[in-house]
């Protein structure tokens, strides 16, 4: 079997890559890139390209399946590049599968992708994916999700998974996810318990994570069974307020929305923190998944919690982890974070480490 990935060097991708390269029934990889990574990890050759821009289907021909991951969170200041990224750039890719007789296609959407949900219980995959329209990530992964409904009736024959994981993560990525989300003025030392006194218990405030290593046996699961359609995929327990306190060594303090958002959006347009106030609106919208598709028909079971993903982010946050590729290595925001200053914070997408 012969698998090519698209954003193949991230926090999942990479994870992916680890898991196929012990998988028997898996003979070669393609990872496919905007920049090639030092990593070179058994069965895996590597070519760079933008989804957005270059040709595709050579790339795909002789592939058995397909999993799309590429998906860029910056600039949050110019929504018009991150559309023509994810969204023009993914429709690119599904074109490319079909030009290139590919079987099959496993898509990276998310719980992101949901429209608010109850609180009293879980939703099930049959849930709308109808995110908040004005945050740019719900958005885009809502408009791919109805992208795929067309292309699944128009290509019946090609087989189509939908994954719909929470928030993943692991030691790796932590400096990856704290550029991407928290900016360069940060510091580690700050993710230590006890340094933070209290956590805002803001209306709304519960999500659900797994550890990215859970996400890549998902993807293998689903690479290597016949199945189709979402599955949505998250470990227990659902994650609030007061286990951020107890993962922080803080205090649950309430407080409305109001106050912690203003402060987001104020730091956002002074180009102080690169995550939007409208990413704080979804979060608060993300309704809780269950999972029970995914353990049935998948297989599927989590060996981590959503607390061992979360103290290897904060670990790997204090500790400045990475791996050798552009987007997972802590040497990408340059010495003092100097090329994530000079980005703008959010304000242009030109990838770090080919700042001038």
């Amino acid at each position: 079997m012969r698998v090519v990935i698209t954003g193949a060097t991230g926090n999942v991708g990479t994870s992916l890559i680890e898991a196929l390269s012990d998988e028997p029934e898996v003979e070669a990889i393609l990872g496919l890139a905007r920049r090639l990574p030092e990593w070179q990890p058994a069965k895996t050759t590597w070519a760079q390209l933008d989804i957005g821009a270059d040709e595709l289907e050579h790339h795909l021909r002789g592939a058995d399946v397909v999993v799309h991951l590429a998906w860029i969170f910056q600039p949050t200041h110019d929504h018009l590049e991150t559309w023509r990224t994810n969204v023009l750039g993914s429709i690119r890719v599904f074109d490319a599968v079909v030009a290139a007789g590919v079987p099959a296609l496993v898509h990276a959407s998310s719980v992101g992708a949901y429209a608010p949900g109850p609180q009293e219980r879980p939703v099930d995959e049959t849930w709308p994916t109808h995110a908040l329209p004005h945050a740019a990530y719900g958005r885009e992964k809502s408009y791919l999700e109805r992208v795929l409904d067309a292309f699944e009736l128009a290509h019946p024959e090609i087989r189509v998974v939908r994954m719909r994981p929470g928030f993943i993560f692991k030691r790796q990525a932590a400096d990856e996810q704290r550029r991407l989300f928290a900016g360069p003025l940060l510091p580690n030392w700050l993710v230590r318990p006890g340094l933070v006194p209290v956590v805002p218990d803001l209306p709304g405030l519960r999500f659900q994570a797994l550890h990215s290593s859970d996400a890549a046996e998902a993807y293998r699961l689903a690479i290597l069974r016949p199945v189709r359609g979402p599955f949505n995929l998250a470990a227990d327990p659902v994650v609030d307020a007061h286990t951020l306190g107890e993962l922080l060594g803080a205090r649950p303090v309430k407080v409305p929305v109001w106050p912690v958002r203003t402060a987001v959006a104020a730091a956002w347009k002074l180009h102080l923190v690169p995550a939007s106030p409208t990413l704080v609106d979804l979060a608060l919208s993300l309704p809780v998944m269950d999972t029970a598709r995914a353990r049935n028909e998948l297989g599927w079971s989590p060996a981590y919690s959503a607390l061992d993903a979360m103290r290897e982010l904060l670990d790997g946050m204090r500790e400045g982890a990475g791996m050798s590729t552009p987007p997972l290595d802590p040497r990408t925001g340059g010495k003092l974070r100097w090329r994530e200053l000079v980005t703008g914070i959010g304000q242009r997408s030109t990838p770090p480490s080919e700042v001038p």
